[in-house]
């Protein structure tokens, strides 16, 4: 592999989903598409869920927590194919491209949307740096659900129609619940070596067996969300990710049996089983 693949594979493009779906989701609820807003926002988007994966990358090589014994897609930094200075220069480089884009859109639509992006520019750093990164003591769904759901789908409505949208609110529980999912299945393939590394994850915290309750509970509870996005001015064809739950179906039966790597097929399932719910759900609020 070349250095340009490397560079592909740490930006790990099948977790870019998560930083997408909540775009088009808000962008549909607002009910109006200003192009280049639209695009500053997939921008922001894109490059703050990159920025996120070489943070993880390289704070977790500097800190010891990635070891030979990872289950996971491997890391470059701990492997040593990337150096911790090109990767932590890669982090501050996708930040800034998204904080460009983010200052852009400020200007356009309102710089109250700066302050929004100095919390989220700070939080992603938090995840897994600094003296207490919170994504290794439990909260790591938490700020996923908060800011790859409700935040980046609602400020996606908000850079469009410059006003908090009612629906892109109800619309952000579901986004944000997958998005929290896919995190979850990481986190339980890796409970074995996060447990010896001191990485207390919600997983860990958990155990096995709850975790892949909760996980099911979030898949399940996306789907509910459907009724609230309906009730909350969607109309009736904000059901149509329903159609998306035959996906859904392989995903929870594998979350029950499988174990170590084969828990990748299930965040793997479970990020293709976003993008076609988030997707559809947009083609719904659009209609």
């Amino acid at each position: 592999m070349n250095k340009k693949s490397y560079w592909v594979e740490a930006a790990r493009p099948r977790t870019l989903v998560a930083g997408i779906v909540p775009v088009l989701v808000g962008t549909a609820a607002a009910g109006r598409l200003s192009p280049p807003r639209f695009l500053g926002s997939l921008v922001v988007a894109v490059f703050m869920q990159i920025g996120v994966n070489f943070a993880n990358d390289y704070f977790d090589a500097v800190k010891g927590v990635d070891t030979h014994e990872r289950l996971g897609p491997r890391r470059l930094t701990s492997s040593g194919l990337i150096s911790p200075e090109a990767m932590r220069n890669a982090m501050a480089g996708s930040f800034a491209v998204a904080l460009l884009a983010g200052l852009g859109l400020a200007a356009a639509a309102g710089w109250e949307l700066a302050a929004v992006g100095a919390v989220s520019l700070l939080a992603a750093l938090g995840y897994s740096g600094g003296p207490f990164p919170y994504g290794s003591r439990g909260l790591g769904e938490v700020f996923v659900f908060i800011f790859f759901g409700v935040v980046a789908t609602v400020g996606s409505a908000y850079v469009q129609i410059e006003e908090v949208s009612a629906l892109a609110l109800w619309a952000s529980v579901p986004v944000g619940f997958l998005a929290s999912a896919i995190l979850v299945a990481n986190n339980l393939r890796d409970i074995p070596t996060d447990s010896r590394t001191d990485k207390r994850t919600l997983a860990v915290i958990l155990g096995d067996s709850r975790t892949r309750l909760a996980f099911k509970t979030l898949i399940v509870a996306s789907f509910g969300a459907l009724g609230l996005i309906a009730l909350g001015g969607g109309g009736v064809w904000v059901l149509l990710p329903l159609l998306s739950f035959p996906l859904a179906v392989p995903v929870l039966r594998r979350v029950s049996t499988d174990s170590g790597r084969e828990l990748i097929g299930v965040l793997v399932g479970t990020a293709k089983l976003q993008l076609a719910f988030g997707l559809l759900l947009t083609l719904g609020l659009w209609v």
